[in-house]
Formats: C-alpha cells, structure tokens, sequence
C-alpha cells in the first residue's frame, strides 16, 4: 500500500476545504441572483443587507469570545500545580518546535479521553484536555493529541470555520426571510410579476429550501477535512504518527464515549458516532487511524 506523505496530505485537505468553501459561494451567489431576480434588486438588496448583519453579528460575536465560551461550557480550570507539570511541559515542546506561542492550559474532568483547542489566532489560543486523557495515555500519545490540538490552532482553523460559519448562515438567513416574504405576499394576494414567472417562483422556491440544507453538509464536510489536516500536521510536528494513532486506538476501543455539549462538540479530538458520516464533523475514528498508518 502507497505511503502518505504528510506534507501532501496537509495540502490536500487545505485545497479541498477552499474548494468546499468554493462551492457555499456558489450557492449563495445563485441563491441571491435567483431571488434579486425574482423580487427585484431593491427587495433583493434589503435581504442580503439584513441577512449579512445578522449572520455577522450571531457568528462573529461568539468568535471573539470562542476560547472563553468553550472552557466555561466544560466547566475547565487552569492547568496550574505539580500534577500537571508533563502536560506544560510538552506543551511548551511542541511550541518551541512549531513556533507557536504557548496557549493557556485548561483541564476538564471528565474520565473519557479528550481535548479541544479554541481561540481566533495563537495569540488567545487555549487547550483543554480531560482527566481521562492525563490519566490513560502514555507520554508519546499524550504528545499526539496535543500535537493535534495545536495544529488546529496553527491551521487558524477556528477563523475558517468561522468564515464559513458566516456564509452558511447568510444562506440560512436569506431563506427564511425569502420564504416568509412569499407567505405574506400571498396572503395579500400576489403580483402580476410573480405570477408570470412562475417557473423561475418555483425554481427559487425549491433553491431557498434545499440551499441551507446542501450548505449544511457542505460545512459538515470542511469540518472533516480540517480534522484530517489537523491529523496530517501532528504528524509534522512529532514526525511520527505513532502516538497520535494510539490514542486514537484507545479512544476507539477503551473508550465509551458519551454525548457532549453540541456547542463545543465539533472542538473535541473526537466524538461520538451515531449517525452516518455525511452528518458529522469528524470522520470516524477508524478512517482516520487508516489514514496515520499508512504515513
């Protein structure tokens, strides 16, 4: 079996995510073309002024304040004392050897093995990690998973989901106001306009539901693919995939994991499964142990 090169994959999953994020302009374009077509520029330019300032303000207002909203959903405190003294002390490795600044370290207590980064750059960045993860994991694969955390930080991986984040909620946000403009338009009875163009009403129609759908699992999948580059990278940083894939094992295996915050969830090294992984923000743990084998 051919040997995956780190440095490809890293740059693999970066384009994809671009491409990804390609296709939500795509469709927010087509979305507002069709709707600017249909009602007018002037109604249309109303929908995306509104639309664009709540998405900004819902998003973005949780993106300055991600790291602190993430550790007090958790309810994590400070990494201080003797007892966590391997846990700083690697941290500060792998920043010297990454270049990055050292994050504020957090512990959550909780007995499964996990961790998440959060922060809009390196500079307010912070990293959790549960009781369980200091406690069942040796050395090597404790410096997986935070070679792992730190390389979503690196990536400014919070800034771009953030971005995206944005884009889908503009399409959300059109939508519904396109929508609901139709419902009362209807219940006063309609436009000429309108009616001779009921094709082009019904091909809106159809776009402005099925839009924030596509865009939802588009997003679900620039998610994974940044898990992915986030794999890839820790295997930069350590030059080897060995401990990263270990603890992954052990989550697998070892591990019962239970539900966590939905908020926070999509940070988390790993999370639970149920459902097929279209719906998912992380690849299934399996594909992703695969995937550090063959490098």
């Amino acid at each position: 079996m051919e040997r995956l090169s780190f440095h490809k994959e890293i740059r693999r999953n970066k384009i994809n995510s671009f491409f990804l994020i390609g296709i939500v302009l795509v469709v927010l374009l087509a979305l507002v073309y069709t709707i600017g077509f249909i009602m007018g520029e002037g109604y249309f330019f109303i929908i995306l002024i509104f639309g664009t300032i709540l998405s900004l303000v819902y998003v973005v207002g949780g993106y300055y304040k991600s790291a602190d909203l993430a550790i007090a959903s958790v309810g994590a405190k400070k990494a201080t004392g003797p007892e966590y003294r391997q846990y700083n002390n690697i941290v500060e490795g792998l920043c010297l050897a990454s270049g990055l600044p050292k994050p504020k370290l957090y512990i959550m207590q909780n007995q499964q093995i996990n961790a998440f980064a959060s922060g809009r750059d390196p500079q307010h960045a912070v990293v959790c990690v549960t009781t369980g993860a200091l406690d069942k994991l040796t050395k090597q694969e404790l410096e997986g998973v935070l070679a792992h955390e730190l390389s979503h930080v690196a990536n400014y991986d919070i800034r771009f989901m953030t971005l995206t984040a944005v884009l889908v909620g503009m399409i959300a946000i059109i939508s519904q106001m396109f929508l609901r403009s139709l419902f009362w338009s209807s219940l006063g009875g309609g436009n000429d306009r309108n009616n001779n163009n009921a094709i082009l009403m019904i091909i809106g129609i159809a776009l402005a539901i099925l839009a924030p759908m596509i865009v939802a699992l588009v997003q679900l999948a620039i998610s994974r693919k940044r898990e992915y580059a986030a794999d890839s990278s820790a295997v930069k940083f350590m030059r080897t995939p060995t401990g990263l894939m270990g603890a992954l094992k052990k989550i697998q295996y070892n591990t019962p994991m239970k539900e966590v915050s939905g908020a926070v969830a999509p940070l988390f090294l790993a999370k639970p499964t149920k459902e097929r992984e279209w719906f998912q923000t992380h690849p299934s743990l399996s594909k992703r142990i695969a995937r550090l084998e063959r490098m």
